[in-house]
């Protein structure tokens, strides 16, 4: 055997999809491995244990984690997980790492080579890795589904002898891979659809789907795109011109959907109270980044609630995990895509090459180290000692002699300076390391919101 590879039942309650199918079973045992999946790993999904024991698979236990050269997961362990993995083991997921330094951290504790899937770069070589895509696609679909689901009326119109249902007005906020098939399912199900972006790019890709593009199109817009291909955050005189411009689109909707986020930031607030509060009665706004503070004020993660003028926020959480058995077939593929760069054809081992780009921009942990740039400056600030000073040391607060915090503020350059391996996938996030402020607003799967 080539080694052994772990693929666990994930623990969050929130949680239902898996980190292998059945094909990508298949295709690890091809190449030589011991596959151990943990009994009910995939049950919510809709793969039940003997479809991998048809394939190959072992069905066990969460205890076989220990012996495992690899573990395939959906969300970051936990640190009670991870305290039961071999060192040296490598560890694929979505780590969601900003915010959760203590998870990270705990990672480098147990020695696991840790990646972050979500930082994945997006160039031609990873497109078949890029998890944040194949997750935000499939969320996308759903949060229609789900404003379907709660609007009370047709989408489509109808024409018939009683009369004429009219067709529902769709507003999409935020074109990325989410946003995109939002558009094209809204379009599908027969509704009128209209859609926003800070990125000028966007404005074709939109009407090719049939819909109507709307934003304040100034110098700023035309320069509100990374090289990484995501939406940069806008200044606050544009974000309030921007909101002049759909305050009153909003008014007249039957449907919002937002899927605006900037990896490693708090989601921007996109539809005020007051926008909300002009809605007719009925209609519907669905927040796909409610996980990460949300962009509808009003939205309550994991929850559908109704506004005094009786609109609908709805907030469900983990939404692609809502179709989890289409999300984890995706995901899986994306996950097994780049553990197979991993393997060394000859020997059939998995050998990390370190100098690998792909490597280099995913890899959270190795060695007990946190070493991906984003976080390794932070994790040895934590790591050092703290200066004993007199009346000032309690043991939960950093030690300050009245002249060094401005000194050990500004002493962070190598954390903004980071940007050789995962500029293309994380260039917002860099200047939130380097301003220490990359809070996180809730649950784990905020990366897969639209970017």
């Amino acid at each position: 055997m080539s080694g052994t590879i772990f693929i666990p039942r994930e623990l969050d309650a929130i949680e239902s999809r898996v980190g292998a199918s059945p094909d990508t079973v298949k295709r690890l045992v091809g190449l030589g491995f011991e596959v151990v999946v943990e009994t009910g790993a995939g049950t919510l999904s809709r793969i039940p244990d003997a479809d991998y024991a048809a394939v190959g698979a072992v069905i066990g236990k969460a205890g076989d984690a220990a012996k495992a050269d690899v573990v395939l997961k959906v969300r970051r362990p936990s640190e009670a997980e991870v305290k039961g993995y071999k060192p040296g083991a490598a560890v694929l997921a979505t780590m969601d790492p900003y915010g959760n330094e203590a998870g990270v951290a705990a990672m480098a504790k147990a020695g696991v080579t840790a990646f972050a899937m979500e930082f994945m770069p997006r160039i031609t070589r990873a497109q078949v890795m890029d998890v944040l895509s194949s997750q935000a696609n499939l969320a996308g679909y759903q949060a229609v589904i789900d404003g379907a689901a709660e609007y009370d009326r047709a989408l489509p119109m109808m024409m018939t002898a009683a009369g004429t249902v009219p067709a529902a007005k769709v507003f999409i906020m935020g074109v990325g891979v989410a946003g995109l098939q939002a558009i094209a399912t809204a379009r599908r199900m027969g509704g009128i659809v209209t859609a926003t972006d800070v990125r000028p790019a966007v404005k074709e890709q939109v009407a090719s789907l049939g819909a109507k593009f709307l934003a304040v199109e100034d110098e700023e817009f035309k320069a509100a795109e990374t090289a990484g291909g995501y939406a940069k955050e806008m200044s606050k005189e544009y974000q309030a011109k921007q909101a002049a411009l759909t305050a009153e689109h909003i008014a007249k909707q039957d449907i919002v959907i937002t899927t605006a986020l900037i990896p490693g930031r708090p989601a921007p607030k996109l539809v005020s109270a007051a926008m909300v509060a002009s809605m007719k009665p009925g209609s519907v706004l669905v927040d796909l980044a409610v996980e990460r503070g949300g962009n509808v004020e009003g939205a309550v993660p994991g929850k559908v609630v109704t506004s005094a003028n009786g609109a609908k926020i709805v907030g469900h959480l983990n939404v692609p995990g809502r179709v989890a058995a289409s999300a984890s077939l995706l995901y899986a593929k994306n996950l097994f895509a780049f553990l197979e760069t991993m393997v060394d054809k000859t020997t059939k081992q998995i050998a990390i090459n370190r100098d690998d780009e792909l490597v280099k921009a995913t890899m959270l942990t190795d060695g007990g180290k946190v070493v991906h740039p984003n976080f390794a400056n932070a994790a040895a600030a934590a790591d050092k000692p703290k200066p004993i000073v007199a009346g000032q040391n309690r043991g939960d607060d950093p030690a300050s002699d009245g002249a060094t915090p401005a000194k050990a503020t500004a002493k962070k350059p190598a954390a903004a300076k980071a940007d050789k391996p995962a500029a293309a996938k994380k260039p917002a996030a860099q200047k939130a390391t380097a301003k220490k402020s990359a809070p996180s607003a809730g649950a784990k799967t905020s990366s897969e919101g639209d970017a």
